[in-house]
């Protein structure tokens, strides 16, 4: 299951305690999710698109919390990965009109609105909830590696207002205008944590942030792994050379004529191929540093040198 699943089950299933909150996300929801259709002689309807039976069964229940009759209808998607999408019609009855109306999602004259008004966002539990619903309907989290969270909106508007509320509650969201849509979005561990937990994802929070710790942890034994692997080819190759330069010397008799120091430590690499410098140098008598044993054998093979 991937991240965005997992925060729309968590907050599909929570239920808002008082009917401001509900008011709120179903708000959000529409703003996210929603569109107005126009079926003349002034009547509408609205439809909610959504691709989660999750979030579904949420909208449905939220809906008949207020009494609106709504209906479920699901069609196959053709494009992407051509799964099943589920539809929430409302029919532009005066229970349901009065309900959006009151939500910000109709004005009082029927027409959409982008963002609705102050009034549904008015106190701090609205706001989170509101923010909630717009996870719900058009939020989507991805990650650990390059974290990214982002809340769809149908435009520049609405994704401002989606990013003022949140920055009331503490949380600093970015806006983008991607032309037929725009988005809210948050990059980076700890803005994303914190509009997860402002919306009530606690859950995801804490899955959010393992999964990262875990793609640091192997990022870094990765990283660790091929840097030994680079001074394990870079020593080998080392004391191959080393060993060449010690075996000519040696056929060639300068080798017993060299300063005792030399001679010890071609002796030792002789005798220790795969041993780091390090290790060399503490054979020695008497133990010697790394840099000492890195001259040695470096002398060594200048002298080799034809």
């Amino acid at each position: 299951m991937s991240l965005s699943e997992d925060l729309r089950h968590e907050l599909a299933a929570i239920t808002p305690r008082s009917e401001c909150d509900r008011l709120a996300e179903l708000s959000g929801l529409f703003h996210s999710a929603g569109s107005v259709h126009l079926k003349g002689r002034g009547e509408v309807s609205v439809h909610l698109d959504v691709g989660d039976p999750a979030v579904t069964r949420r909208a449905f229940s939220l809906l008949r919390a207020f009494d609106v009759v709504s209906e479920i209808r699901t069609y196959a998607r053709h494009a992407f990965t051509g799964g099943t999408r589920y539809q929430l019609h409302v029919a532009g009855d005066d229970r349901a009109l009065q309900v959006l109306y009151e939500a910000g999602v109709l004005t009082s004259r029927l027409t959409p609105l982008e963002r609705p008004p102050r009034r549904v966002v008015a106190r701090s539990c609205c706001r989170a909830a509101y923010i909630r619903g717009t996870l719900l309907g058009g939020g989507s989290l991805s990650g650990p590696r390059s974290p990214h969270l982002e809340i769809r909106s149908a435009g520049v508007d609405g994704a401002d207002f989606l990013a003022r509320i949140a920055e009331e509650e503490g949380v600093r969201l970015g806006v983008l205008d991607r032309g037929r849509h725009a988005v809210a979005y948050a990059k980076g561990i700890e803005t994303i944590a914190d509009t997860l937990a402002l919306a009530g994802a606690s859950g995801t929070v804490l899955l959010f942030e393992e999964r990262s710790v875990m793609a640091a942890t192997r990022s870094r034994a990765n990283r660790l792994a091929n840097a030994d692997h680079a001074n394990l080819v870079r020593t080998s190759r080392a004391a191959h050379d080393q060993l060449r330069a010690v075996e000519r010397l040696r056929r060639s008799g300068e080798l017993a004529k060299l300063p005792a120091r030399l001679q010890e430590i071609a002796e030792l690499r002789e005798r220790h191929p795969t041993l780091s410098l390090r290790e060399l140098a503490l054979k020695c008598r008497p133990p010697a540093t790394k840099a000492s044993a890195h001259r040695r054998l470096r002398k060594l093979q200048e002298l080799a040198s034809p």
